[in-house]
C-alpha cells in the first residue's frame, strides 16, 4: 500500500471556506470530502483559482454533459487514474451513463455501439492522450459533430483530465470512500477503486 504523498488537509489547513466546498462536493458525489480537494485546498487561493476553472468546465461547460463524462472516463482509463474513473463513474450515472456505456468505454471508440458523434469524441479524447495533438483527420471529423467553440472546450476538457490525472497520480491521493456501504460494493462492480484505501493507480 502506498500512501499519500501529501496528507489531505482539516479545516486548519485548507480553511472554513475551503473545507465547506470540500464538503459540498463530497456530497454532491455520495462521498466525504474528496481527498483530492483536500489535498489541493492545502494551497488555498491555488484551489479556489482551480475549483473555479474545473467547475467551468464539468459541470458548467456548454457540451452536453454525457460528452463530458464519457470524455472523463476515458481519459482516467486510459491514465489508468482508478481514483478520477471510480468518482466520474458516479457522477456519470445522472448524465446516463450506464454500465452497457462504461464497459464500451474501456474497449474505446471503435467498440459497437457509439454514435458516430460519440466516436468522433472518443477518438479525439485518444489522440490527444497518445499524441498531445489532432491530426487533420480527427479535428475534421470532430467539426462535424461539434462548433468551433465546443472543440476548443473538448481539448481543454480532456486536457485538464490528463493534468489532474498527473496530479491524482504523483501525489498518491487515495480513493475516497462512499457514504454508504452499497456505493461501496457497486463501485467496485463498475470497475472503480474499492473502499478500503490503496494507491490511486494500479499496480
Amino acid at each position: 500500500m502506498t500512501a499519500p504523498r501529501a496528507t489531505p488537509g482539516g479545516i486548519r489547513e485548507v480553511g472554513v471556506v475551503n473545507w465547506l466546498a470540500c464538503r459540498v462536493a463530497g456530497r454532491a458525489a455520495g462521498t466525504g470530502p474528496p481527498n483530492l480537494f483536500l489535498t489541493l485546498a492545502r494551497r488555498r487561493g491555488l484551489f479556489r483559482g482551480w475549483l473555479w476553472f474545473a467547475g467551468r468546465l464539468m459541470p458548467g461547460g456548454t457540451l452536453p454533459r454525457r460528452d463530458t463524462e464519457l470524455v472523463i472516463l476515458r481519459v482516467a482509463h486510459l491514465r489508468d487514474c482508478r481514483y478520477e474513473f471510480g468518482h466520474h463513474v458516479r457522477l456519470a450515472r445522472r448524465a446516463g451513463v450506464r454500465e452497457p456505456d462504461v464497459e464500451r468505454l474501456k474497449a474505446g471508440p471503435d467498440a459497437d455501439g457509439w454514435t458516430p458523434r460519440e466516436r468522433a469524441i472518443l477518438t479525439a479524447a485518444d489522440r490527444l492522450h497518445a499524441e498531445q495533438d489532432l491530426d487533420d483527420e480527427t479535428w475534421t471529423r470532430l467539426r462535424t459533430h461539434l462548433t468551433e467553440g465546443e472543440c476548443v472546450e473538448l481539448t481543454m476538457l480532456a486536457a485538464h483530465y490528463e493534468m489532474l490525472a498527473t496530479v491524482i497520480t504523483t501525489l498518491r491521493v487515495q480513493p475516497d470512500r462512499p457514504r454508504r456501504p452499497a456505493e461501496a460494493a457497486d463501485r467496485h462492480v463498475r470497475g472503480g477503486p474499492p473502499s478500503a484505501p490503496e494507491p490511486s493507480r494500479s499496480p
